[in-house]
């Protein structure tokens, strides 16, 4: 597997400061970013995941990184089972409050997830923050908290696979290439991607957006 170009393995510690830092950053911001992404529009997201269910509402999803609960909101409003995931304490309060949907605190690296109970992940603007070392682990936890045949929506913004920090906040950064080998390596199977925002020349498309399936044969 292609790893990430320039990092060296980080430390037990490295990894802690990066979790305490970056959700650090997220807390003293949550009410300037909730009013910041409150209206964006990600329902061609949304509807990716969903269309690729293959059992019918209410299906149960998880929301990983959930924010102060815009999807959540969303996916109640469409009649789906919908619960919420963010390792900021904040975001989990505006999220219960806006959403009216459950909400588990837990950070990335640490998370603890049952086994076989979604039928689908959607991790919208959420994995870029795991360090590349620790994806593959958290790919194969997101892959066993899914049913057989559950899809995993992943959307992240895209790069040359580096990763480090971003003023306050730590980020990885794949191209398609890495990002494939992760998720294959974890056991799901490639369902499709695309760019985002829509309808503009790829160099004006940050974001990219994958989904994958558990096998009924990992």
């Amino acid at each position: 597997m292609r790893q990430a170009q320039g990092v060296s393995r980080l430390s037990e510690v490295q990894l802690q400061a990066i979790t305490q830092e970056t959700l650090a950053d997220y807390e003293e911001r949550a009410e300037s970013f909730w009013e910041g992404t409150r209206d964006h529009d990600v329902s061609q997201n949304v509807e990716a995941l969903l269309s690729e269910l293959r059992v019918p509402a209410p299906t149960r999803i998880l929301d990983l990184g959930c924010g102060p609960g815009r999807d959540l909101v969303d996916f109640r409003s469409r009649g789906h089972e919908a619960i919420g995931l963010d390792g900021c304490e904040s975001f989990a309060r505006m999220a219960r409050a806006h959403s009216g949907c459950e909400v588990w605190v837990q950070d990335f690296l640490a998370m603890t997830l049952p086994a076989g109970h979604f039928d689908g992940v959607f991790a919208n603007a959420a994995l870029f923050h795991v360090p590349g070392q620790e994806l593959p682990r958290v790919l194969e936890e997101l892959r066993r908290t899914l049913r057989v045949g559950g899809v995993l929506f992943a959307s992240n913004p895209r790069g040359s696979n580096q990763e480090g920090w971003q003023g306050a906040r730590y980020g990885a950064y794949h191209d398609l290439e890495v990002w494939r080998d992760l998720a294959l390596g974890a056991g799901f199977r490639e369902i499709r991607h695309y760019y985002r925002p829509p309808g503009r020349p790829r160099a004006e498309q940050p974001w990219l957006a994958s989904l994958w399936r558990v096998p009924e044969v990992p």
